[in-house]
């Protein structure tokens, strides 16, 4: 099986290491500026699931047409319209595209873009960033990766897959619900990433203070309200156990929106809260908090962009 992962950053950049650190065939499509770096000094990861360092092959958007089995791509969502032109080159009659980014709005662009059967659904649960060094530092004791059919069938070629994948250090398993776990860690990734960079701290000092746990609660129900007149497949308890995990991630941690805007990057609040927003508008939701949440973050992509 030839997999090729899109991108080498924190997220494709792990999971694509674990992949050939346990034997897979895997090619990462990066840009010539990364394949110069990766060539002189290879991909490295930082774990407590055990460190590894290795020198991958690499390809450019300017290599010859060639077909994968797998891609998985785990670019940030802004990337997603480019990334899409970049992998058509790379997507023959079979190949499986897996996304692992946050949100559900690319899922739509990627159907429009391979219609013919070739996209799954798929995300992944890891706390990583790069560092300085460019070396991919992976902190919590999860680094799970989910894929599924969209139908929610156990077709051959998940089955298949999830063979390949089977011996890796990180946490690969497939799902029969693919979408409703999608959104439901979208419903998470909208709370804490909004709730973290609208205090600028990580989740245990806003966990301390009753006042900003009701604000907690607040954007959870506006969100689980959202949902709701979306008519999203969640479990009846979704509310519950957003409130749950909130409560039990350890207090240093931050959502990887919080780390971008410490970088001073670009951030995804379009993908994650502007695409709430507008469903709200959609179904006259009064979202008070996620207004608040949107614009805050809007006022940060001003300034970057400035």
């Amino acid at each position: 099986m030839k997999v090729l992962v899109v991108g080498a950053g924190a997220v494709g950049g792990y999971f694509g290491t674990r992949l050939v650190e346990s034997g897979v065939d895997v090619t990462f499509l990066v840009r010539k500026n990364k394949q110069l770096l990766i060539n002189e000094n290879g991909v490295k990861v930082q774990s407590i699931h055990g460190n590894v360092n290795i020198l991958p092959k690499t390809i450019t958007v300017s290599y010859p047409p060639e077909d994968y089995d797998v891609i998985l791509v785990s670019t940030k969502s802004y990337h997603i319209d480019s990334a899409v032109e970049d992998i058509k080159r790379f997507v023959g009659k079979n190949t499986v595209i897996i996304p692992l980014l946050n949100g559900i709005s690319h899922l739509d662009i990627l159907l429009n873009a391979f219609p013919n059967n070739n996209v799954m659904g798929g995300l992944c649960f890891i706390e990583s960033t790069t560092n300085e060094e460019n070396v991919i530092v992976q902190t919590s004791p999860s680094h799970d990766l989910v894929f599924g059919e969209l139908s929610g069938e156990t077709s051959d070629r998940v089955k298949y897959i999830k063979k390949v994948f089977s011996n890796t250090k990180a946490s690969i398993r497939t799902s029969d619900s693919i979408i409703s776990e999608m959104w439901a860690k979208y419903f998470f990734i909208a709370c804490f990433s909004g709730i973290t960079t609208l205090f600028r701290s990580s989740i245990g000092f806003i966990r301390e203070d009753k006042d900003d746990l009701g604000i907690i609660n607040k954007l959870i129900n506006e969100i689980g309200l959202i949902m709701k007149a979306h008519e999203v497949p969640l479990p009846n308890n979704i509310k519950e156990n957003q409130l749950m995990k909130i409560m039990i991630i350890p207090e240093t941690m931050k959502s990887s929106m919080l780390r971008d805007m410490e970088r001073g990057s670009q951030i995804e609040g379009e993908h994650i809260h502007g695409y709430l927003l507008n469903l709200a508008n959609k179904y006259h939701l009064d979202t008070p908090l996620l207004k608040i949440i949107y614009f805050n973050l809007q006022a940060y992509e001003n300034q970057f962009i400035n």
